[in-house]
């Protein structure tokens, strides 16, 4: 029942039957004026018989000056009897339920009885309150008015013997004029905990709204129809909820086919939870009934939405969209249906625009000064007047490392990194020799690609990655091996055992050849450990440690000294999907079916930081190339940026259709490219937050993206078997990003991609899972040949 508002509070007299054990019949208070002419209420009845013996069950008229008498005690009793009713039929766990519920201890159970308060029946009927308003009612039972008791304590018992004892209350008026709805059965009480209106009407409500947005201007409609889905899901979830079983059904089949096509997924899931039980181990429902579903929309649409509802009173959806919705508003021109369908996808709508503010230091770190000390050593015969060394800063100015100090660049110190060891400056001058010999790519100059198919891998090829000077590959398998090949005609070695290394001369000037023992130089080796599947792989960029992580929950660090592990992180519960070092060494971070990636140092057991946020599995995990900033992908449908240093949230990028599978930070640090399940790759500014490109092409999964050295190549590679190259210089050439783009997200994306695309290049039937461009921009990819 509803609460009747603006009550006047009454005193109420019990008076037990001293005749029969009858419920006691509650009566008003008189007013002053009519001491002698009580108005009473309808006694407690059962199966419309009155509870009294021999007492008339029409209720009399009040004295014309008596004040409306409150409901507030039958309401009362209607718990009581309830709680009576469970317990004689042994429904113990039920009764507990409910008292819980409303506040009544088992020794309270009695009184309650005679306790009349202007407490309100536990849920509402008709739809007009819901459990808040109900536990408010609720509390108020301890502000019970006095009480006179003339006798013993009476309980509320049934004038038909074996009858339910659950007054009914005659619809229409009651005492003086307040029109009360019928009373909800005992289903109903248990049930409707949460019930929000009137189970029949839902139906009506939502086609009611989807008229009206159908009918509205052109320019209103795309933008409001973003509602549909949300309001279909959250008012299915109630329904559901509330256990109106079969309306849900019928809700469910009328409406599910009107959504985006997008939301297929998600309704699959959707359409398995057809009873309440179901929504409490369903973690994607749990997410989308606490976190608010994100709609951007213009003040006019918005406007033109609000004065429908109100018009039309639909309390039902208005509440919906306050409770459950986020509606992030701008001031402008409404966004079409082209830029809606963009941005739209993720599990919980659009991002914030709030949520894309935060200044982000996308720049890259200056390079250490340090001198090239092998100009004389220089084994290449051209090279010898030297001065092609001093052009290598120039020509490498060009590529990712500058010399000059970026103004986006983080300040050098913000986040500690480690310092170069002299193997490491050895390794960059190579890098700027091989930076001297790169081909600079282009539409006119496309790459080389070498293909590494992996023949006969029974195991199940489940991660792949290159090291930095191409020298090794590493495949992860589903029988939980790692299997390093060298792809060069220098041989993998291990160190040789200890007593060896005791009798070699430490000062030697090949002392790091003669560590290595012949004895064990092979092109493969085979790294055992992990006790599942093995979803993720990426070397050390000093190629001295390989990170691998598996669906054992475990993320393994080994030697490529000794071949052997030696540390096993254990933070995540579930599955590991992928993990990768920094690209300064040191820091690596991982990513689970926990929903939260990780970011670890190699010299600590426990995490240094966790990212928390996603709705969905952390599926691909990316460094940026200043090492600041961490980029995750997610089963949710969106890409996140987080700040190593804090741990914040600096980005969220929707946009995407399906689960994301591959990131890469282009060069220079500016923008990001996001491969998924919905076949399509998006290009991201960065340091404004925004799509500024969409790569249509792919039919399947798109599993690797890299770009080239320069820059200037994005290459994708995918599950319907094709390496795509695209111009990365036009795709990001003349970007709009006015303020009044960032401000509001009108994104204006080229009408054909095609025109970026540069080649396609087929295999006979083998999925790309991995791209690596060398220090020389030739292309490696890498895949497992499948049988078909």
């Amino acid at each position: 029942m509803a609460a009747l508002a603006e009550e006047p509070a009454e005193v109420v007299v019990v008076k037990p039957d001293p005749e029969a054990g009858t419920s006691p019949q509650p009566s008003a208070a008189p007013p002053a004026a009519a001491p002698a002419a009580p108005a009473a209420l309808p006694a407690a009845a059962a199966e419309g018989e009155a509870a009294g013996s021999g007492g008339d069950p029409t209720p009399p008229k009040p004295a014309a000056a008596g004040p409306a008498a409150s409901p507030a005690a039958l309401d009362r009793q209607t718990l009581v009897a309830v709680l009576q009713f469970l317990r004689r039929s042994n429904l113990r766990e039920s009764e507990e339920i409910l008292r819980r519920e409303a506040r009544l201890l088992g020794d309270d159970l009695g009184a309650a009885a005679l306790s009349p308060s202007a407490a309100g029946l536990l849920g509402a009927a008709g739809g007009d309150a819901d459990a808040a308003g109900g536990e408010a009612l609720l509390s108020r039972v301890t502000s019970a008015t006095s009480i006179a008791i003339g006798g013993s304590v009476a309980t509320v018992a049934s004038s038909s013997p074996g009858a339910a004892a659950v007054p009914a209350v005659p619809p229409g008026k009651v005492g003086g004029g307040v029109v009360v709805e019928d009373q909800p059965d005992v289903s109903a009480v248990l049930s409707a905990y949460n019930q929000q209106g009137d189970p029949t009407l839902y139906e009506e409500y939502y086609s009611g709204l989807k008229h009206f947005i159908e009918c509205s201007l052109d320019c209103h409609r795309a933008e409001l129809s973003q509602l549909f889905y949300p309001l279909f899901v959250h008012m299915y979830l109630e329904l559901v909820y509330n256990q109106h079983e079969s309306e849900a059904k019928s809700f469910f089949e009328r409406f599910h086919g009107d959504q985006e096509c997008y939301y297929q997924d998600d309704l699959r899931v959707l359409s398995s939870l057809t009873k309440k039980e179901h929504m409490r181990g369903n973690e994607t429902m749990l997410d989308f009934r606490t976190s608010k579903f994100v709609l951007r929309i213009s003040r006019d649409s918005y406007q033109l939405l609000k004065r429908h509802l109100q018009e039309k009173q639909n309390n039902q959806i208005w509440n919906i969209v306050q409770e459950h919705l986020y509606i992030d508003i701008f001031d402008g021109m409404p966004r079409s249906k082209q830029q809606i369908d963009a941005m739209v996808g993720s599990l919980a709508g659009e991002a914030k625009r709030e949520a894309n503010k935060a200044k982000v230091f996308f720049g890259l770190l200056k390079e250490p000064e340090f001198d090239v000390p092998l100009d004389d050593e220089d084994e290449e015969g051209e090279n010898e007047e030297g001065k092609p060394k001093k052009k290598k800063p120039k020509k490498d100015s060009v590529g990712s490392k500058s010399k000059k100090q970026d103004p986006n660049a983080p300040p050098q110190n913000r986040i500690p990194l480690p310092e170069l060891k002299d193997s490491d400056k050895l390794d960059k001058v190579m890098n700027m020799k091989e930076a001297a010999r790169r081909v600079r790519l282009g539409p006119e100059c496309l790459p080389s690609i070498c293909f590494y198919t992996f023949l006969n891998a029974y195991q199940g090829l489940t991660a792949v990655d290159i090291t930095d000077d191409s020298s090794m590959i590493v495949g992860g398998f589903a029988d939980s091996t790692v299997r390093v090949w060298s792809v060069t005609p220098k041989k993998l070695r291990s160190v040789k055992t200890a007593a060896d290394l005791s009798l070699i001369d430490k000062e030697s000037d090949d002392v790091l050849e003669r560590i290595m023992d012949e004895k064990t130089a092979s092109e493969l080796k085979i790294l055992y450990g992990h006790s599942g599947p093995v979803y993720g792989t990426s070397f050390s960029p000093d190629r001295n440690y390989l990170l691998s992580c598996s669906e054992d929950g475990t993320v393994r660090l080994w030697s490529l000294q000794t071949f052997t592990c030696l540390v096993g992180y254990k933070g995540h519960n579930y599955p590991v999907w992928d993990t990768q070092f920094s690209p300064y060494g040191y820091y690596f971070v991982s990513g689970g079916h926990d929903r939260v990636a990780r970011l670890w140092a190699t010299d600590h057991y426990q995490p240094l930081r966790i990212f928390a946020g996603h709705l969905a599995d952390v599926t691909c995990t990316r460094f940026h190339p200043n090492s600041n900033y961490i980029a995750t992908g997610s089963a949710d449908r969106t890409v996140r940026l987080w700040d190593v240093l804090n741990g914040n949230c600096v980005r969220i990028f929707t946009g995407h259709k399906g689960p994301i599978h591959s990131l890469a930070f282009s060069p220079n640090g500016r923008f990001l490219a996001t491969g998924a399940t919905d076949g399509r790759v998006l290009l991201w500014d960065i340091g404004h937050g925004l799509m500024v490109g969409e790569l249509k092409g792919h039919t399947d999964t798109i599993y690797a993206l890299r770009f080239s050295r320069d820059g200037e190549i994005l290459a994708s590679g995918s599950m319907d078997n094709t390496v795509r190259l695209w111009d990365a210089v036009k795709a990001f050439e003349d970007l709009e990003t006015d303020d009044f783009t960032t401000a509001t997200g009108h994104i204006n994306l080229p009408e054909n991609s095609q025109e970026l695309l540069l080649g396609t290049y087929m295999t006979k039937s083998t999925p790309v899972v991995h791209l690596h461009f060398t220090r020389r921009n030739l292309l490696l990819a890498a895949g497992a040949y499948s049988s078909q």
